[in-house]
């Protein structure tokens, strides 16, 4: 005996025993079965009870033994109606629960129980069981529920197929329309053309679709032009040849037919009147062009036509053509986006798209060369594998990499320093998501892994460098000799006063190119971000304000300027090298005092702003114009103010060299100024 819980059916039986096993089943469609087995039944009791069947045909299954003389037993109206109905009903439900298919075994069994059945009590007991109504009615529910299953998967199957043809980039007739203007547009960049026209097949009658003229050649009346006429039938023929058909006109021009078809379908004609001769290069183009203008006609066909889903039209021949038209359309749809991998193919950087299982989807060529590897060896590898074809220093943990862009969704990126092939690539691994959603984030849809390769930049970045270090080391040399003997000169007691002043403007001019070329040598190496230039420790800004102020005492007293400290009790200490921090705050401080005027205030604060540390100078100068307080960060920038003089002594290098700085260091720099009331320079660095 069978244990409890042991499996006794087949899934065919479960199915129909245990209806959460079929989820798809909705309680329309049950309906709408039982409803139509009913009618079946409501059709086998009419049969019956009009005596419809030949004698012959209802006493089929019927077996009286000849010698008893027994009369045969008909079940009255109401039981008889019963047995039918009910018939009709189970094998519509089981059809409606399992398919034809499934249930084909059970309903054969049921009807051969019912031949038996019929034969054993009209021999033992002379009753008839109706057993020909019956079949009747239940040939009708099998069909009927079998007709609303394929009625309900077409359904889904209409929704589905033009659900895909607008997630794939159909967006209206309109747009249809232009594309085929366009193409023609495209034509006529390449080919000498005087008139190009679109038409479409519809019922082997030849409809215009589009049409692009350069000149007044000709009129689009059939009845008049016999030239169009002929173009006509030249589209006719390059149609039913599918070929290119050329045609001499007057004046060394032609007319050029091209069959538009896509996927061995054709759909229309494109018909175009040359002014010169057509070259046989222009094959190639004109082959693509109308294979592209084909799937333009299909989609502005298709934007015409809505999507039926009524009972009826499950038997349309109309309706069925539609579905056709919009896999036709799908299929073209999807052969233009697939332009998009044969275009990064041909990029030169390398590309890699990796499904969310980590299946690479597509390697373009350059990504395979620097990875070394075949397309034959990329069809067998996944996401890790292909990334540790990039393993360096720094990059040795691909799957840590991965994980993190796909807990945190930003993007992973460093450089690989491939020492041995002398080659610097930037890679980056980027999480791509559905932007299209109405959320806004979009679902994720697969990782990107993009390869950029910097070994050119880095190459002409060390030229740099070492054209800078050569200048400014050619540089400095005459410029000490010019500094030493200019102060010579000066402390020289006969030298005349004009000479004097000559010398010592030649001895100011060459100290202030000796501060240009220290403060521009200052911001190249920062912009070069080398990190070993940059010795973070811990630091409390407290402190470098205070020497900075005890530094600058001198030069403010000098031009009568108060030099004020306003230190915040127990800041927190920031990560940063001293001597740059040191020179930025000395650059805002040093030119705060500048162009402040005299028996003026300037400010250094301090404050603490959350996770950060804010340093603040501020003066009661003359304030920066609206329109130069996002330009003075700039190298080489100096504000000009209206009734004075550009400042010849200033570089414009000492904020873009704290602006470098601070940015280096992972802060802010920030600006607020008011004309005739002063400006207040802050930056911000992270606190430890």
């Amino acid at each position: 005996m069978p244990v409890v819980g042991q499996e006794l059916f087949s899934p065919a039986v479960r199915f129909l025993v245990d209806p959460a096993l079929n989820q798809s089943v909705s309680v329309k469609s049950l309906a709408l079965s039982l409803f139509l087995a009913f009618l079946g039944g409501v059709l086998g009791v009419v049969c019956w009870t009009a005596e419809i069947f030949p004698p012959w045909l209802g006493q089929i299954l019927v077996w009286l033994p000849e010698s008893t003389g027994v009369q045969l037993l008909v079940p009255n109206l109401w039981l008889g109606a019963a047995i039918i109905i009910s018939i009709a009903l189970i094998s519509g439900f089981v059809v409606d629960r399992a398919g034809a298919r499934n249930s084909l075994v059970y309903l054969a069994s049921g009807y051969l129980a019912l031949a038996a059945l019929s034969l054993l009590s009209s021999y033992l007991f002379a009753i008839d069981t109706l057993y020909l109504p019956s079949t009747l009615a239940s040939i009708w529910a099998v069909t009927s529920a079998q007709i609303v299953r394929l009625w309900n998967l077409d359904r889904e199957l209409t929704k589905a197929l033009f659900h895909s043809t607008e997630r794939v980039g159909l967006h209206g007739f309109e747009q249809a329309h232009s594309r085929l203007l366009s193409g023609l547009k495209l034509l006529q960049t390449e080919m000498d053309l005087s008139e190009a026209a679109v038409f479409r097949n519809q019922k082997e009658v030849f409809e215009l679709a589009a049409r692009l003229r350069t000149d007044s050649f000709g009129s689009i009346d059939n009845s008049r032009n016999s030239v169009w006429r002929e173009g006509l039938r030249l589209c006719e023929r390059a149609v039913k040849t599918q070929q290119i058909i050329s045609q001499p006109l007057e004046a060394g021009a032609m007319s050029v037919a091209v069959p538009l078809g896509h996927e061995n379908r054709t759909v229309g004609a494109l018909l175009l009147r040359l002014n010169s001769e057509l070259r046989p290069e222009d094959h190639g183009l004109l082959t693509a062009v109308s294979a592209q203008l084909a799937r333009n006609l299909q989609r502005e066909e298709f934007c015409k036509t809505a999507p039926r889903q009524g009972l009826l039209d499950f038997f349309s021949a109309e309706s069925g053509q539609n579905k056709l038209e919009a896999l036709y359309m799908l299929n073209g749809l999807l052969t233009e986006q697939s332009y998009g991998e044969h275009a990064m193919a041909q990029l030169t950087e390398g590309v890699a798209i990796a499904y969310l299982d980590g299946t690479l989807a597509f390697v373009n060529a350059a990504m395979q060369r620097v990875a070394k590897l075949s397309s034959e060896q990329v069809q067998t590898l996944n996401i890790f594998e292909l990334l540790d074809c990039f393993r360096t220093d720094i990059f040795n943990e691909p799957a840590i990499a991965v994980r993190r862009v796909l807990q945190s969704g930003d993007a992973y990126e460093c450089e690989l320093n491939f020492s041995d092939r002398n080659e610097v690539f930037g890679l980056r691994i980027v999480l791509v998501h559905d932007l299209e959603e109405p959320s806004g984030t979009g679902q994720p849809l697969c990782l990107a892994i993009y390869l950029h390769d910097l070994t050119r930049t880095k190459n002409y970045e060390q030229l740099k460098s070492d054209m800078i270090s050569l200048m400014s080391h050619e540089l400095r040399t005459p410029l000490t000799s010019i500094n030493g003997f200019a102060e010579l000169l000066c402390a020289e007691q006969g030298l005349p006063d004009q000479a004097k002043e000559f010398v010592n403007i030649i001895n100011n001019e060459a100290q202030r190119l000796s501060r240009m070329i220290n403060t521009f040598l200052a911001v190249t190496r920062l912009e070069r971000k080398d990190k070993q230039e940059v010795l973070k420790i811990p630091l409390r800004l407290n402190e470098v304000v205070r020497e900075t102020i005890q530094n600058l005492q001198p030069l403010a007293k000098k031009k009568r300027i108060r030099l004020i400290e306003q230190p915040a009790q127990k800041l927190p200490p920031v990560a940063a090298d001293k001597s740059l921090i040191m020179q930025a705050v000395k650059n805002l401080v040093n030119n705060a005092i500048r162009y402040s005027p005299e028996r003026t205030t300037v400010t250094v604060s301090t404050s603490l702003e959350a996770e950060a540390i804010r340093v603040s100078v501020e003066d009661r100068g003359f304030g920066i114009p609206p329109e130069a307080r996002d330009r003075v960060w700039e190298k080489f920038y100096r504000v000009v103010r209206e009734g004075q003089e550009k400042d010849e002594e200033s570089t414009g290098l000492g904020l873009s060299f704290v602006r470098e700085v601070v940015e280096q260091h992972g802060g802010n720099v920030d600006l607020e100024s008011e004309e005739g009331r002063g400006s207040k320079f802050s930056f911000t660095l992270p606190r430890l």
